[in-house]
């Protein structure tokens, strides 16, 4: 999830496992799969160019929501956009359902298919607002305050308008059970997780300890939750994230993953591994969490999938790429997962989507 679809991916710069026979790579599903990664089969690929991440299904699993700055697109920066998971057409633009004003992130579709909501800043800003540059030498991502979430129909049209808060306003995803979104904000103060009604109503906040927390998604069952935190612990730690806050900027250079209740209680960090640790999801029994991380890295990448127990147990790495694999989804019948990569990407900086049978 992010306001940042670059997000760690202007750290994972070039691959020399990267090939630049694409056209038969996209063909051939079997070249598009590292041989150590058992639990893919049959993996497909959706984009060709740009940065593409956070693509997420639809209830019926036949379509994608994803953001997308790919300039041959009309863009400027990301903006939403769906696609036909079955019949992605290679060198043809999907259909755009943002506005295309501002900066969007993180849309997600509603029940029935036929509504996405999505985070904006249109309304402060109908233009792309400025990308920061690293502070100190450090990573950062930007918390734009003028987020707020929308709900919008497949032709682009808003429909509804779910926050209005002072600041920032984003990250929502929907419960399996179509009765909650939850979300990000900044009303208190802090990166904190929040849930509200589909209609925006009845907003209850979460999480309440320093530190960003963000990225949540529920469980298949819409009875737990699972999302990225950041806790600073010493006073430089602290004081240095109270000062980016300031700012609207945030370090997500030390995340790990945490699980809790629908409600927010019953709270436990089931990772302890350093770096950053993210974009976690449910497996489809959902006894596990799939999630990318750097934990064993040296440089800041490669980024890969990993999948571990609800207690911390069991780590196990699913994806053996040389730069960056993240944003996992499963489809909502389980028997796909839908991920954003840099592999095979003939040597650029492209990410883009990919689609593959899951094997347990």
């Amino acid at each position: 999830m992010k306001n940042f679809t670059i997000l760690f991916l202007s750290l994972a710069i070039i691959s020399c496992q990267q090939s630049s026979n694409s056209e038969q790579e996209t063909t051939n599903t079997d070249s598009l799969r590292f041989e150590q990664e058992v639990h893919l089969k049959n993996v497909r690929q959706l984009t060709w160019g740009g940065n593409n991440a956070e693509a997420y299904w639809s209830f019926d699993g036949k379509s994608l929501v994803f953001q997308s700055d790919y300039s041959e697109w009309g863009v400027e920066c990301d903006q939403i956009f769906t696609l036909d998971v079955n019949d992605p057409k290679k060198g043809e633009q999907p259909s755009m359902v943002s506005t295309g004003l501002g900066r969007t992130t993180c849309a997600y579709f509603l029940p029935g298919d036929s509504l996405i909501v999505y985070g904006s800043t249109h309304l402060a800003d109908s233009l792309c607002p400025a990308t920061p540059e690293r502070t100190s030498g450090k990573y950062v991502w930007p918390i734009y305050e003028g987020y707020d979430i929308f709900v919008a129909d497949l032709e682009g049209n808003i429909v509804d308008q779910l926050t209005s808060e002072e600041g920032y306003d984003a990250e929502a995803t929907v419960s399996p059970n179509g009765d909650q979104i939850i979300f990000t904000s900044t009303r208190s103060g802090d990166l904190e997780l929040y849930t509200m009604n589909l209609d925006g109503s009845d907003v209850v906040q979460l999480t309440d300890e320093l530190g960003y927390d963000g990225g949540a998604f529920f469980s298949p069952d819409g009875s737990k939750i699972v999302w990225r935190a950041s806790r600073p612990q010493t006073d430089e730690e602290v004081a240095e994230y109270k000062g980016l806050l300031e700012q609207g900027l945030v370090q997500p250079t030390k995340m790990e993953l945490y699980v809790a209740n629908a409600d927010g209680t019953d709270k436990k960090k089931i990772t302890n591994l350093g770096n950053a640790n993210w974009a976690p999801f449910f497996t489809p029994d959902g006894k596990k969490i799939l999630f990318s991380s750097n934990h064993s890295s040296k440089r800041g990448f490669p980024f890969n999938l990993f999948m571990i127990n609800l207690d911390g147990t069991g780590l196990e790495q699913v994806t053996f790429d040389k730069t960056f694999d993240s944003f996992p989804m499963f489809s909502p019948d389980g028997k796909y997962l839908v991920w954003a990569s840099n592999r095979y990407n003939g040597g650029n900086r492209d990410t883009n989507l990919f689609v593959a049978e899951w094997v347990d």
